[in-house]
């Protein structure tokens, strides 16, 4: 459901709250393996504040986050994880610290959706060449480490990890429809998105306390991206940022999809990446969910450990598709840079982002991590030892780049409120696409 007025308000003033209670706290890191400039030993240690965003095990940090500290007495890692919605509460606070000159971490991290925004402020942001990570460039495809490198070149943001796409979905649920439940199997069920929607009815003709898909927006999502691929590799804006949603045919496709699961009664009616989502994946209330790499943590997270093994992954109807990844950045407002680029560089490093695909399924956008034995042959035992380094990471360097506009993170959150609102009843079916199209045009301003 859309999130009312007084939960966005309580949500905002909890993040700002939050924000208060470790402004005390200073910033500072960077990994043994670093190519960045060896720690000083103060006498008292420095805290590096990490801020991020997302659901169930967000980034992936914990494990990461622990071995730092352990080894790394004179600088502390903080990991702040502030909330699960970025376009609608993390980012605009975020540019909100940034604007002012305070209140931001001595690292944050970046969803592409803001990338482009962050890209054009270079004022907000420390130069990470000036610490010696110029030097990571081999690390990373060129599309993701020149999406860290500001207009006037400065560089400004390491990339974590990147997108690739599956279907995760309730081993249980499949059986208690008299479905396959073995990957292989459910993969052979749905090529095509039309029989992903067969698929869908069957299981809504047996199973009625439950529903086939969490709710319209994450597959909207999984569709726009594929379809994106084919369309010039745009959604909302083309590469010169002229707003285009209603000329894309991927946004239109991805809508139409949409439009038929919620009309035919095939969705729980959730907001992705809401507390009610949240709850919905742990109760059990839909089947199936549009998973990129990253999204294995989130389900997990909100799956909790009763869920293990329950949930399996597998292919995606349509083929591939790159949703989602996100970048580290230090704002200039930070009094430790070069602790704080130490520490963006510990967690970007090959070594910290295998860990982190094999712990929580965040799959790396170091290309030495991509290619680590480990990464290929990684099994989540959560989702039933599914064998997530082939599905995720033999794919990874083909993946393409989307080209998302200054203003994608604002007119996402407009059209995927649209989208919702369809889903829950809000909006008219037959007067959803022009709102949707009169909602992007004022957010994009």
């Amino acid at each position: 459901m859309m999130i009312s007025k007084r939960r966005g308000l309580a949500a905002a003033s909890a993040l700002a709250a939050a924000a208060l209670a470790v402004a005390s706290c200073s910033s500072s890191g960077t990994g043994t393996q670093s190519s960045a400039p060896a720690s000083s030993g103060a006498a008292e240690p420095i805290t590096i504040r990490v801020q991020t965003f997302g659901g169930g095990s967000n980034f992936g940090y914990k494990n990461a986050v622990e071995k730092w500290n352990a080894e790394h007495k004179d600088i502390q890692i903080k990991h702040e994880n502030l909330t699960d919605q970025f376009e609608q509460q993390y980012w605009p606070q975020m540019i909100q610290w940034l604007t002012s000159g305070s209140g931001a971490g001595d690292v944050v991290g970046i969803d592409e959706g803001g990338m482009g925004l962050a890209k054009a402020r270079t004022e907000w942001w420390a130069d990470l060449k000036e610490y010696g990570l110029e030097s990571r460039k081999g690390d990373f495809p060129a599309w993701k480490w020149e999406n860290g490198v500001a207009a006037d070149g400065k560089l400004f943001a390491l990339g974590t990890d990147i997108g690739g796409m599956s279907i995760c979905y309730r081993k249980d649920l499949f059986e208690k429809a008299g479905l396959p439940t073995e990957r292989d199997e459910v993969s052979a069920l749905w090529p095509t998105w039309d029989e992903y929607m067969n698929v869908a009815k069957k299981f809504q003709d047996k199973v009625k306390d439950t529903k086939f898909a969490d709710g319209t927006n994450t597959l909207y999502q999984v569709v726009l991206y594929q379809e994106a691929a084919k369309n010039g590799n745009v959604t909302y804006f083309d590469k010169d940022n002229n707003l285009i949603v209603d000329k894309n045919p991927a946004v239109k496709a991805g809508f139409d999809f949409a439009q038929k699961m919620s009309q035919q009664g095939l969705t729980a009616k959730l907001r992705n990446f809401t507390d009610e989502w949240a709850t919905g994946t742990q109760k059990g209330s839909f089947a199936t969910v549009g998973c990129p790499s990253w999204m294995l943590g989130v389900v997990s997270g909100n799956a909790g450990d009763d869920a293990k093994g329950k949930w399996d992954v597998a292919s995606v109807p349509g083929g591939g598709g790159n949703w989602g990844g996100s970048w580290l950045a230090v704002p200039k407002q930070s009094k430790h840079p070069k602790e704080a680029a130490m520490v963006a560089d510990y967690l970007t490093q090959a070594q910290t982002q295998a860990s982190i695909f094999t712990d929580f399924g965040n799959m790396p956008s170091n290309t030495k991590a991509q290619q680590d034995p480990a990464v290929q042959g990684a099994k989540n035992e959560f989702f039933d030892d599914a064998p997530i380094g082939e599905i995720f990471a033999k794919s990874a360097s083909s993946l393409q780049p989307v080209f998302l506009g200054v203003k994608h993170a604002q007119v996402k959150n407009a059209i995927e409120s649209v989208i919702q609102g369809m889903d829950d009843g809000s909006v008219p079916y037959d007067k959803a696409w022009q709102q949707l199209v009169d909602d992007a045009v004022k957010a994009a301003g």
